[in-house]
């Protein structure tokens, strides 16, 4: 509705105060104050109307005059000239209090310069700790924080301290640490066996007893095949005791040097000196403690071995549960592709041990040498381990064939030995490894030796498995990663 006041009539606006955005209107008379209200409010009623006016032409709404009027209408002055001590809380919608500044207490904002000493006054402690029901004791400090010099000294070096504990923990149980790798090792590369039986319809624990049952049975041959041997070189050699002295006695070459030189003589009197019979002693002592140990080890692992076989998929399981929950199946697919591919190098090795005692025994049987049988299989359990076994297995063999045999045994064996050894290293070992566990020659041979120089035999049978797993997961996480870099 247009304003039909005359021009003469109208007030004039505030000195300095802009009437922008009104369109030559002026705003609407506040209602009337209290009678009380003298003149001064008068005047600060009609500047607030004028700022009020001034400040919705730039906000577009309700501006900070409009805020700080009372509910008479007049303009509180402390509001106009103070911020607000509260904010609305989004989720009530209701004022919010400010808290208090950090490291002051909410009673007391500021201390007195001429308060009393808290050291000495209980009351003034109570005050400036702001001591409440929920703090009988006074507002706790900020705590430090992980950039203070010594939260970082103190975490430095307790890291340092366990670091080095757990590196002194498993030194003192490295025997036992290696039992429980190749016993999960073992486990590991009998499961696709176990597998194997539960296909015909055999439940796990019926097809853990069958596995286990025929890996008890191989040792136990293993071991008696070696026991008449033994048995039997110890005998002839208890016997053929008197035969060597009287060789030696009667030996010219011998007799001319004892003349010469006494050696019968300091060799009576070193075998009769005490060091030489605790020397003696000792050697036998530790001789039998390292049989002992072994046959122990041995028992150890083959229990071992049992429990991690029944109880594979519960510890897979486990591992794979802690891995997050957006990376868990991916974490299991990798996982079941390295157990495959250990089990997959324990059946290669197998086969090839086999290959190996096989084509032993059969080249012994019809050289005529003595304990074929037994000599296969000892070169069969060597070459299971990679590199270094065959080549000592065949030492062995070679040995007994020329205690036992003939010159012409001994280069016969050393000849098929080499032979048989360039072909498994160059046609069945890469054949078989390439099938079973997909490693390259090259990188078999780098793992075998790097590990067999960190864990010796153990570290050796390890090696190329590890290096299968390591090959996988940088085809599998690495190689991709760096595509999307």
């Amino acid at each position: 509705m247009p304003d039909d006041t005359p021009s003469e009539d109208r007030p004039e606006a505030a000195p300095g105060k802009a009437t922008t955005g009104t369109a030559g209107k002026v705003p609407a008379p506040a209602p009337p104050a209290d009678t009380t209200d003298d003149a001064n409010g008068d005047a600060e009623r009609t500047d607030g109307e004028a700022e009020r006016a001034s400040g919705g032409s730039d906000s577009g709404g309700a501006g900070d005059g409009e805020a700080a009027r009372a509910p008479s209408g007049a303009l509180d002055t402390e509001a106009a000239g103070e911020e607000p001590t509260y904010e609305l809380d989004p989720a009530t919608g209701g004022p919010r209090t400010r808290p208090a500044p950090a490291g002051e207490p909410a009673e007391q904002q500021a201390l007195d310069p001429g308060a009393p000493d808290p050291a000495h006054d209980v009351e003034q402690r109570r005050r400036e700790a702001g001591v409440n029901p929920l703090f009988p004791f006074g507002r706790p400090g900020q705590p430090l924080g992980r950039a203070h010099p010594f939260v970082f000294g103190f975490t430095a070096a307790l890291g340092v301290i366990t670091a080095w504990m757990l590196v002194k923990a498993a030194t003192n149980a490295k025997s036992v640490l290696v039992m429980i790798v190749v016993a999960m090792f073992l486990a590991v590369g009998l499961n696709p066996a176990v597998e194997r039986l539960r296909r015909f319809g055999l439940p796990r624990g019926a097809a853990v007893g069958t596995v286990f049952l025929i890996v008890i049975l191989f040792f136990a041959g293993f071991v008696a095949s070696l026991v008449q041997p033994v048995t039997e070189q110890v005998t002839e050699l208890r016997h053929s005791i008197p035969d060597f002295v009287d060789q030696l006695q009667n030996n010219r070459t011998l007799a001319d040097w004892d003349k010469r030189y006494g050696l019968l003589k300091r060799a009576e009197k070193a075998v009769n000196s005490p060091g030489f019979q605790n020397g003696l002693t000792d050697t036998a002592t530790g001789i039998g403690k390292v049989a002992i140990n072994g046959v122990f080890q041995t028992i150890t692992i083959l229990i071992l071995t049992l429990y991690f076989m029944s109880s594979l998929p519960q510890i897979k399981t486990f591992f794979y549960q802690l891995a997050p929950r957006t990376r868990r199946a991916r974490v299991a697919l990798l996982g079941d592709e390295i157990l495959d591919r250990i089990g997959g190098y324990v059946a290669g090795q197998f086969t090839i041990a086999f290959i190996a005692g096989l084509c032993s025994y059969i080249f012994l049987s019809i050289l005529g040498v003595k304990y074929a049988l037994a000599l296969a299989l000892i070169v069969a359990v060597t070459d299971l381990v990679p590199l270094i076994g065959a080549t000592i297995g065949a030492v062995i063999v070679c040995l007994v064939a020329f205690l036992t045999g003939t010159t012409t045994d001994l280069i016969v064996c050393v000849v098929f030995y080499v032979v048989y050894q360039q072909v498994e290293n160059y046609l069945v070992y890469p054949r078989v490894m390439k099938r079973t566990v997909d490693v390259q020659p090259a990188v078999t041979i780098v793992a075998a030796l790097v590990g067999a120089a960190l864990l010796g035999v153990v570290g050796a049978l390890l090696a190329i498995p590890t290096a299968a797993a390591i090959s996988l997961l940088i085809r599998e996480v690495v190689l991709p990663r760096q595509e999307t870099l």
